[in-house]
């Protein structure tokens, strides 16, 4: 399905990040990828990790610097010649952000979340359109805070609306070159970043007790949907934010 493709991963930290799980279902159909990595500190992670798929590339990328970005951009296409999809799965806010009330944010806290976990979505694919010469899929991760008050979730919802935003604008600018972009909204998951929010062992208890499926969702069902995305079996389907969540945000209460 997805033979002769070439992709971008952004945000894997470890083996149970989601980014991770989108590189193996992608991997599993025959795509070939390249990897970023924000700090050294999780450069031999991604390297240890990258090293199990074969043809990789791992570069180091650090999206608050526009010069790391076309750095990463050049190192592809010198190796590759070419992106035929992108996976976006970057977020960040300070800890302190994410506990109490949403009205306590800094304006500081507010300029990070949004610039790392919003407008780089932007910035990425604004630096990968020159590679993506043959069309091509941008998925980005997003989450139900982002049109739901979540409790402890507070300036990440905003920059996950802004995310939501940035996908329909995106789609509409690019589908002329013919590459679609779309968000998944997973529900939620024990990564190491899902951690940084407080109590977030009581919002898995919660969801998975009252979605439909009345459980949880797995890093692997959001890499299987992501790895269809990004397919030509999704060729129609650009501007959307797709819910992976075993249906929770049908619920009323």
């Amino acid at each position: 399905m997805l033979e002769n493709k070439i992709g971008l991963i952004l945000g894997v930290a470890n083996k149970r990040s989601i980014a991770w799980a989108c590189a193996q279902a992608c991997a599993g159909q025959g795509a070939t990828m390249a990897f970023t990595y924000q700090a050294e500190r999780i450069k031999e992670n991604v390297e240890e990790l990258a090293m199990t798929l074969g043809d990789s590339l791992v570069v180091p990328c650090d999206v608050s610097d526009q010069a790391t970005v076309d750095a990463a951009m050049e190192a592809i296409k010198a190796k590759y010649g070419r992106l035929d999809f992108i996976v976006h799965s970057i977020a960040f806010a300070p800890r302190e952000a994410l506990e109490g009330d949403f009205v306590a944010t800094t304006r500081d806290a507010f300029r990070t979340a949004l610039e790392v976990s919003a407008f780089s979505l932007t910035q990425v694919a604004m630096a990968a359109v020159p590679l993506m010469t043959e069309g091509g899929s941008i998925v980005t991760m997003s989450y139900y805070g982002a049109e739901k008050v979540v409790p402890n979730y507070n300036v990440m919802g905003v920059a996950k609306a802004a995310l939501e935003a940035s996908t329909r604008y995106l789609a509409a600018d690019l589908g002329k070159d013919n590459i679609r972009v779309n968000a998944v909204s997973a529900g939620p998951i024990n990564t190491l970043s899902a951690r940084g929010v407080k109590n977030m062992g009581a919002l898995l208890g919660y969801v998975g007790e009252r979605s439909p499926l009345r459980r949880n969702v797995s890093a692997t069902e959001v890499g299987n949907t992501t790895m269809f995305l990004v397919s030509d079996l999704a060729s129609g389907i650009t501007g959307e934010t797709i819910y992976v969540d075993c249906g929770y945000n049908i619920m009323g209460i």
